[in-house]
């Protein structure tokens, strides 16, 4: 069985951010760019998620090219 990559763990990090943000962000009665401070944290949480997933991703190719040059070395 094969161990997920530490890099992975990465991806928690937005849904936690709004799960567990949430209740202390609702609590701020600013506004940010006009939206509800709320509002913003969601938006704020949404755009992490898309680039924590691209830096995931690229971690993913190195992960994959590495471990296929072990391979290779392995049966060579």
């Amino acid at each position: 069985m094969r161990r997920v990559p530490l890099h992975r763990w990465l991806a928690t990090l937005p849904g936690l951010l709004i799960l567990l943000g949430v209740p202390f962000a609702n609590r701020v009665h600013a506004l940010v760019l006009g939206m509800p401070f709320l509002l913003a944290w969601i938006v704020g949480c949404v755009l992490l998620t898309s680039l924590v997933m691209a830096i995931v991703g690229r971690l993913d190719d190195r992960h994959a090219a590495a471990e296929r040059r072990r391979d290779r070395e392995r049966t060579s």
